[in-house]
């Protein structure tokens, strides 16, 4: 799904228009979209929904779902900012015909009616402003939302049961709805009013906008759901980098096919760990496993073996010489031949920074010639041949930091996963300013290094040297801890290791990384959940795209 400016938006649905789908028909569409996606969340037969009606095409939105809602069980009430006219407003009429409660602000001056109808509420939805609405909130409508927020937090504790994404939960407040976002964001940049009503859920129309990425609205808008409005196929939709959904990820994981045999999934072999850091190793062939691959070998040092085999006994082992629990360069010798044999590497969870590990690494990529100068080295030979299509994380990372002119050193498209620390590492750029332009930061060096770029944390990016960036819509802070960084690589190895191509394994490793998170995150909460946990719920994540 691209993702629009407002007016790409705007210009879309015109051309749309042009082309006989009226702009009638698309709120239509909307309306029926955003019923379709409230009722996934929950059972609307006699609950209690209330609708906030702006006066726009928002508001429009909002009455068809009441009119559906109301069609479908549920005990509707339209709270409207101002008055429509129903001889020119046909979804006005329609929900007035379909006895939906209507109510009118300027007749509620002190709000007594919506603070009944707040207090009541099973569901609130949040038409009151949409795409081209701009913060702060004024008049009317900023009376409305200060209204019904003092009220969300006057509420006591009451028990409500509905279903998000498979799992039931209950809430002690009422499900709270924005129609194209919360009322009171910028759909562009991301900025908000601070009074906006944080949602539950969003249900936006056609393709994603910027805002719902961009901090600090991105914090509001909650699981974001986009509604197909019916955009004519033949309306071009304007190229540029887009968020990745999961019937785009479905078609790119491997075929099982039932003649198969452990050779048909590929082989991954996975260069990681130290004494310090065992657990990265295991995480990463555990989640390697878990994603399918025919077989895991897992490259550690030979002090680790008797623990990384009883956590991951589907592995093999490539026991490496080391020191003291760290790999030296005596391994790059065994890594080499044995590397030919896999379809991909993955080098660099757990390895750590020690001098011997970053000769080891240097040398193994870099050539045999390598000369160090304290914390920076300079290679002096063309990298070795034959090595697999490489993913690069973690310690990885920080030793290449370490280097020069290794980018024309790796082999062609190699996957690096770097979270913003690694990347300010290996680009000399500040944490700041990655952070404050991510998708541009990824894509430029991508660009530059001629390699796949996974910027990790709150929307992936995922960047590709001469391509647009795809963009994950998941923002998990239950996957902010150690070892989901080692989940993540192992998920992508794997992939690429069952053939996929490098973007590809990249874009569909993230997309599950990030479902297995939400699933996981659902179980045991945001921050009870462990990267061991995301492992285990790859297998899910793994279903749920199959479904």
């Amino acid at each position: 799904m691209r993702i629009l400016t407002v007016d790409e938006m705007r210009a879309l649905e015109a051309a749309a228009d042009a082309a006989g789908h009226t702009y009638r028909a698309m709120m239509a569409q909307a309306g029926a979209g955003l019923t379709r996606a409230i009722r996934q969340q929950m059972d609307v037969r006699d609950k209690r929904v209330v609708v906030l009606v702006g006066p726009g095409n928002n508001g429009g939105d909002g009455l068809v779902a009441a009119r559906l809602l109301q069609q479908n069980g549920a005990q509707m009430a339209a709270y409207l900012s101002r008055a429509r006219d129903a001889a020119t407003d046909p979804e006005f009429a329609a929900a007035r015909d379909a006895e939906v409660d209507l109510y009118l602000a300027e007749e509620d001056v002190d709000h007594q009616v919506l603070r009944a109808l707040v207090c009541q509420a099973d569901v609130i939805v949040d038409a009151l402003l949409g795409t081209g609405a701009r913060p702060p909130l004024q008049g009317t409508i900023e009376g409305i939302v200060e209204a019904v927020g003092v009220c969300l937090r006057e509420l006591p504790v009451r028990p409500l049961t509905y279903l998000r994404r498979g799992t039931t939960r209950r809430r002690a407040r009422p499900l709270i709805v924005a129609v194209d976002g919360p009322s009171g964001m910028d759909f562009d940049s991301g900025e908000i009013d601070e009074r906006a009503l944080s949602a539950n859920l969003t249900v936006t129309f056609g393709m994603p906008k910027w805002g719902h990425i961009a901090m600090p609205a991105a914090a509001t808008v909650g699981e974001l759901v986009v509604a197909d409005i019916g955009i004519p196929p033949a309306v071009d939709v304007p190229a540029g980098p887009h968020l990745v959904a999961p019937d785009s990820v479905q078609p790119l994981l491997p075929a099982r096919p039932i003649d198969a045999n452990k050779g048909t999934f590929g082989k991954a072999l996975i260069v990681a760990g130290s004494a310090n850091y065992t657990g990265a190793a295991v995480l990463s062939a555990r989640a390697a496993v878990r994603a399918g691959t025919g077989l895991v070998t897992c490259a550690a040092p030979a002090q680790l073996h008797h623990s990384v085999v009883p956590s991951v006994p589907e592995a093999t082992h490539l026991l490496l010489p080391h020191t003291l629990g760290i790999i030296n360069g005596h391994a790059v010798a065994v890594v080499r031949e044995h590397a030919t044999r896999y379809a991909a590497m993955l080098i660099g969870p757990g390895l750590g920074t020690a001098s011997e590990t970053r000769t080891f690494l240097t040398q193994l990529l870099l050539g045999n010639r390598v000369r160090s100068t304290g914390f920076v080295h300079t290679t002096q030979a063309a990298a070795p041949a034959e090595l697999p299509p490489l993913v690069i994380d973690a310690d990885g990372l920080n030793i290449l930091a370490r280097t020069t002119e290794w980018p024309a050193a790796l082999p062609q498209e190699t996957i690096l996963t770097p979270h913003p620390g690694e990347m300010a590492r290996l680009t000399g750029l500040a944490i700041e300013e990655i952070q404050a332009d991510r998708l541009a930061t990824a894509q430029t060096w991508a660009d530059r290094w001629e390699h796949i770029v996974v910027l990790k944390g709150a929307y992936t990016v995922i960047a590709a040297p001469g391509r647009q960036p795809a963009i994950l819509p998941f923002a998990n802070p239950g996957l902010a801890s150690a070892g989901t960084g080692d989940v993540l690589a192992g998920i992508i190895v794997a992939l690429r290791a069952q053939g996929l191509g490098a973007f590809q394994a990249a874009v569909a490793g993230c997309y599950v990384h990030g479902l297995a998170g939400e699933i996981a995150t659902a179980e045991h909460g945001v921050a009870g959940v462990a990267a061991s946990d995301v492992a285990a719920a790859i297998g899910a994540a793994l279903v749920r795209l199959s479904a």
